[in-house]
């Protein structure tokens, strides 16, 4: 008879140069919930030259950073594509936030017109417009109810492949993933992608909703 592990490993990607907006309020908020359900929680900072396996960890958490930052983490992060594409095949649960969600797609384009290559593990691309910065509070419509946050972004982001990825949510108020379309965020299997901050799971219905395939999965996969 095995013991069920009680302590919950998170992957904090890029703590140290993609934390903007209080992103870092996200894990705070989900260690809360675990140490009130009786679980320990280990966050571990996975930075410039680590070696990483993403199967080491129940989550993977990738918060939003500046311009230059976000370039410099771009590199880096092709070393462990491979890791992360296998991990959210699987239908392992990730929350991309802003920067960390743009950096899974294909790429990002500069206002200078410059490509800067994601992750390439989700069919969506984003173009920077620097001239239309969409900035402000928001609102909008989820599976699990509804979301306010704030957005501070002059990316736009476009899905490639419809079929594949869904909108995290309906918008209300606000932008969202580009000011055409009325949608925020992106789906696909337990991976979220979002340009909320704030933190997002201030918002508790979202929190407790990731909460809850955390521990499901790790039940799963123990």
């Amino acid at each position: 008879m095995t013991t069920e592990n009680k302590n919950i490993k998170i992957a904090y990607l890029y703590e140290d140069l993609m934390n903007t907006y209080g992103d870092s309020g996200d894990i705070k908020i989900l260690s809360y919930i675990f140490k009130e359900k009786g679980y320990t929680t280990t966050v571990d900072n996975i930075s410039l030259d680590d070696d990483f396996d993403a199967f080491d960890y129940d989550f993977l958490f990738f918060g939003g950073g500046q311009d230059f930052e976000q370039s410099v983490v771009a590199q880096d992060l092709q070393h462990h594509k491979e890791t992360i594409s296998k991990y959210i095949e699987s239908d392992r649960p990730m929350l991309g936030i802003c920067g960390g969600y743009q950096l899974l797609g294909e790429y990002y384009l500069t206002s200078a017109g410059k490509k800067i290559q994601g992750l390439g593990i989700l069919p969506l691309h984003t173009i920077f417009k620097a001239d239309s910065r969409m900035i402000g509070d928001t609102k909008y419509e989820t599976e699990w109810g509804t979301v306010t946050a704030f957005e501070n972004h002059s990316g736009r982001t476009y899905f490639d492949d419809k079929e594949v990825l869904k909108p995290f949510g309906k918008m209300i108020e606000g932008y969202g993933n580009n000011p055409d379309e009325g949608f925020e965020g992106m789906r696909y299997k337990s991976t979220i992608g979002s340009y909320s901050h704030g933190p997002l799971l201030r918002n508790m219905n979202i929190a407790n909703a990731i909460a809850n395939k955390i521990l499901e999965n790790k039940k799963v996969t123990n």
